[in-house]
């Protein structure tokens, strides 16, 4: 899980530097094309079926067209948006979980973890406030993350027990390419400013590369770590992204959030260590 908090803010480094020249409908493509290239040898060498049973098919399909809308979102976000103000608002995605678990799923939720959650929420208005009088409406796109990425973990959550995380990966890279690639294809000289294909030069080329591939080795670390260790056990790890991210912002964009973010970011973290650690106490 360490691995993957490292690696993962390697990706939004990659994709905000080919958001430069590129299109963020051809980054999000790349990421998950490259994903599917990169798995391929290994999904092949397991001997993993290619055949999806028709159950799982839909909910497979979901599940990639869920990470691909959040990854498109978070994409164009960090275009204008310091990495660490994006992410940190992406990180309401457990509060909605947890959130949906109680109204929607029926589970047995305390009442300090749902107010852990709007504690979370509150947190997450101190990030957007100076983001929204800095960027504009851009700052609540991170929000879009955050649902659909909420959504994936859940949808995730009951994959995991039935499929290979090399399969998972491998299938959600495939089917995510699959939508993709007619969008832009159609987009092709249509002036669109997120869709219209470019050709890349010079070093965006290894900036669509690095989004590709810190994409497909930090999501296959989360996935084996999920697989080897209880996630109430990971899951305090994982806010060790944040400070890897205002880090990499900081040093590649000169970007780090100001005071009102920072305290907004650390209210996100302590309410949702809290939640964790009411988790842990309920199981």
């Amino acid at each position: 899980m360490l691995g993957f908090c490292s690696t993962a803010p390697l990706l939004d480094v990659a994709a905000k530097l080919a958001a430069d020249s590129i299109p963020v409908g051809q980054i999000t493509a790349a990421r998950f094309v490259l994903q599917c290239v990169l798995m391929a040898p290994f999904f092949w060498a397991m001997g993993l079926p290619l055949r999806v049973p028709q159950g799982m098919l839909v909910t497979l399909t979901a599940r990639a067209l869920l990470l691909l809308f959040a990854t498109f979102c978070f994409v164009a976000a960090i275009r204008f948006m310091p990495l660490a103000d994006a992410l940190a608002i992406v990180f309401v995605a457990p509060f909605i979980v947890l959130l949906v678990g109680k109204f929607y799923l029926g589970e047995d939720v305390g009442a300090r973890r749902v107010g852990a959650a709007v504690v979370g929420f509150v947190g997450v208005l101190f990030v957007i406030q100076p983001s929204f009088a800095a960027f504009g409406a851009v700052a609540i796109i991170p929000l879009g993350t955050a649902v659909a990425f909420a959504f994936y973990i859940l949808v995730t959550r009951g994959l995991s027990r039935r499929m290979h995380p090399v399969a998972l990966q491998f299938h959600t890279g495939l089917i995510a390419s699959l939508f993709c690639i007619p969008v832009l294809l159609l987009s092709e000289g249509s002036g669109s400013g997120l869709f219209d294909p470019v050709w890349p030069s010079g070093i965006a080329w290894l900036w669509l590369l690095g989004a590709g591939f810190f994409a497909t080795i930090s999501h296959m670390m989360m996935t084996y770590a999920l697989s080897l260790a209880p996630s109430a056990t990971l899951a305090p790890l994982q806010y060790f992204e944040l400070p890897v991210a205002a880090v990499f912002g900081y040093f590649v964009f000169n970007d780090f959030p100001n005071e009102l973010s920072l305290t907004g970011i650390a209210i996100i973290i302590a309410a949702g260590l809290y939640m964790i650690h009411r988790e842990r106490l309920a199981a």
